[in-house]
């Protein structure tokens, strides 16, 4: 009993033992799990950030009132009335579309971002009322390769606009399509100066387009192209004045042009190419020209273009040329014709003809007109000759009077003492 009764108290407080232990460890587990649990659950959550952090950054967002497409690379702001070009451009935009809008001026760093527009190619700004494009608006674009001013009432363009505002330190220009069909403003806005002259400043300001290979100036009413339009255009390929009002090439030199493919000078007003151009084309190795619809006059000016056109394989579609005047070549094909067919007759044109015919029916009739109101006013214009007459008569009698007087001495003393 004794014993037992000592074993009785010794296990009771190893029993006590036991359970202060398992306390212990109990409450060091429920202490220890939400402190693991945090950790893992802040392991989990980091993990995302740190796989956020390693991706690249997100894309610009989409402007409000234009259409995006990060995988195409395009943005599309079409027919939306802007005044300007949108601030919030992504910077993975490659190819812009500002067409339809109100854009009207175009300033200096229009396209100036940060980050820069770097991956931009292609820019399309036709039919927003653009009237005027100053210095450096499309500097910071540094892969611009094709841009497209068409349909764009241009009264100001630049001359430094394609080359920066400071032309002579700026690099030079990455295009390598300029389209400016359609640019011609209103007769009431081109501020008194030569159109083809502006246009012709701002394509050879700076050597800033020594690396474009296609232009396109169709539809702008050009009656000429100055003399120096081309020169700073060397690597040019492609060449389209269509539907202009040219006359003739004899001023323009297209001797630098060596790498030039096509040139097209359909729909103008060319009546004879002379034998300068014609050298010139001859010597440009890769070229094409067409000719198509103009006003051909085949007389013995056209004798060299005629013996050109038999020899030479530039020109494109040269069987449909035919003649425009005199009346009796019309429709006649060039290459058909002998130079006994070509001969300066004076002979104008049937609309030259009825103009000259009607202007002297008109100055008869104020000739005759003016007969009559000289017969019915006879009698007084009579009168008033004879008035005249006796007016004349009486001015020649003073003056012989006083000459009289001034060329005989002895009535010298008598004149001055009379007047005495």
């Amino acid at each position: 009993m004794p014993g037992g009764c000592f074993r009785g108290p010794a296990a009771g407080d190893g029993r006590l033992r036991l359970a202060r232990l398992t306390l212990v460890l109990l409450g060091w587990v429920s202490s220890s799990s939400p402190t693991s649990s945090a950790s893992s659950s802040t392991s989990s959550a980091s993990s995302p950030v740190s796989a956020v952090s390693a991706q690249p950054s997100l894309p610009g967002h989409c402007p409000p009132l234009c259409e995006c497409s990060e995988a195409a690379r395009t943005v599309k702001c079409v027919n939306r009335n802007l005044t300007e070009v949108p601030a919030d451009l992504p910077p993975y935009v490659r190819n812009l579309f500002l067409t339809g809008n109100q854009l009207a001026v175009l300033p200096a760093g229009a396209f100036a971002r940060r980050p820069p527009l770097a991956e931009l190619a292609a820019l399309n700004l036709s039919g927003s009322r653009l009237e005027e494009v100053r210095a450096g608006a499309f500097e910071h674009l540094p892969s611009l390769r094709q841009l497209d001013l068409s349909h764009n009432p241009l009264a100001n363009l630049s001359r430094f606009a394609f080359s920066g505002s400071n032309a002579s330190v700026s690099a030079p220009s990455p295009l390598v399509e300029l389209i400016l069909n359609h640019i011609v403003p209103p007769g009431d806005e081109r501020q008194n100066r030569s159109f083809e002259g502006m246009v012709a400043a701002a394509l050879r300001a700076g050597h800033a387009l020594r690396g474009l290979r296609r232009l396109e100036l169709a539809s702008n009413h050009f009656l000429y192209l100055p003399r120096d339009v081309l020169a700073q255009l060397p690597a040019l390929r492609h060449l389209d004045l269509r539907n202009n009002s040219l006359v003739s090439l004899t001023y323009v030199s297209l001797r630098n042009l060596t790498h030039l493919e096509s040139l097209h000078l359909e729909d103008n007003a060319l009546k004879v190419l002379h034998n300068g151009t014609l050298t010139e084309l001859q010597g440009l190795p890769h070229v094409r020209v067409f000719l198509d619809n103009n006003p051909w006059v085949c007389d013995c000016h056209m004798t060299d273009m005629v013996a050109w056109l038999k020899d030479t394989e530039v020109v494109q579609g040269k069987a449909r040329l035919t003649c425009a005047f005199p009346e009796k070549m019309r429709d006649r094909v060039l290459l058909q014709l002998n130079s006994s067919d070509l001969d300066c007759d004076p002979i104008l044109p049937p609309s030259l003809q009825t103009s000259y015919v009607f202007l002297g029916i008109v100055l008869a009739l104020i000739g005759a007109i003016f007969l009559l109101v000289l017969y019915l006013n006879r009698k007084g214009i009579k009168k008033w000759m004879h008035n005249i007459r006796d007016a004349c008569r009486d001015h020649m009698e003073g003056y012989h009077y006083r000459y009289e007087i001034n060329a005989d001495p002895r009535l010298t003393n008598l004149s001055s003492n009379s007047d005495v």
